[in-house]
Parts: C-alpha cells; structure tokens; sequence
C-alpha cells in the first residue's frame, strides 16, 4: 500500500513498488477526474459501483453504514492510497463437468476411464448447490458429498 498527498506522488510511488513505470499519470487521473465528475452531476451514474451504493443507501440500515460519495481528487478526501493487488480465482462454482458418479466427463458428456473430480473441483457433482451467493464455510457438505459419490463408484 502507499500513501500520497497528491496523485503525481502517488503515481510515482506506485511505480516505486511496481517496479517498471507502467503506471500511467494521464490515465490515473482521468480515472480519478470522470469518477469525480459522475459524483458531481449526481444519479444516474455510469458507474456500476456508484450505482450500488446510491440502490443500498436508499434503506436506513445500510444508509448508516454505507459511505456517502466523495470525489476523490478533493484535497479534504485525502490522503491518496493505492493498493497492490494480485488477482488470484478462487472459487468459480463451476468447475469440472461430472456425472452423479463424479466421474469427469469429456466434451460429448461421456465419461473418462478412471477420472474422477470432487468438491469444488467438479462443481459439487452436477449441482452448484450452493448457486451464486455461496457462503463460506458451506461448501464442506458438497466437496464429501461429491467425494462419497466417486468412492462409490470406484468400489464399484
């Protein structure tokens, strides 16, 4: 993470960290300066983001513990931070294309000879039970549901 009282600065210590000046002034602040502009004309926003927190704020719960917008380019919002990040997939609640015997299946939907995924590998067998607001810590019962199906069919 770095810190910076102005975008240059920042800019510059991103390419510090980076390594290679790959990071582009011009185009970080032409990010920074349309967002600060879709803030100022107000709803609706182009922005998907923007658009999300406009929708949640309308309900006094998430009102309170949601951030009022703030341009980002104004000296009382700052500091400037950045954030490195590596972009790693973790989950796709997808996977590997299995029958209800685990068994993987190739691109004609026939199974391979003695190939077998399980868990989130093999998308829980045909389910993706949990859809697609998965909760952590939910996952276990279809990763040994999965896993039992494919030891049974072996012991077949």
């Amino acid at each position: 993470m770095v810190v910076a009282s102005s975008l240059p600065e920042l800019v510059d210590k991103m390419n510090g960290l980076q390594g290679d000046g790959s990071v582009n002034l011009s185009a970080v602040g032409e990010a920074a300066s349309a967002y600060d502009r879709q803030i100022e004309r107000g709803a609706p926003y182009d922005d998907e983001q923007l658009r999300r927190i406009a929708l949640v704020r309308q309900w006094k719960g998430d009102r309170l513990r949601t951030c009022k917008f703030q341009k980002i380019l104004e000296p009382k919002a700052g500091p400037l931070m950045a954030i490195r990040e590596f972009i790693i997939s973790r989950k796709s609640l997808g996977g590997i294309q299995t029958d209800l015997d685990s068994r993987v299946l190739d691109t004609r939907g026939e199974p391979i000879a003695g190939l077998y995924a399980a868990g989130e590998a093999a998308g829980f067998g045909g389910g993706g039970m949990n859809g697609l607001r998965g909760l952590e810590g939910t996952f276990l019962g279809g990763c040994v549901l999965t896993a039992r199906r494919a030891a049974a069919a072996l012991a077949r």
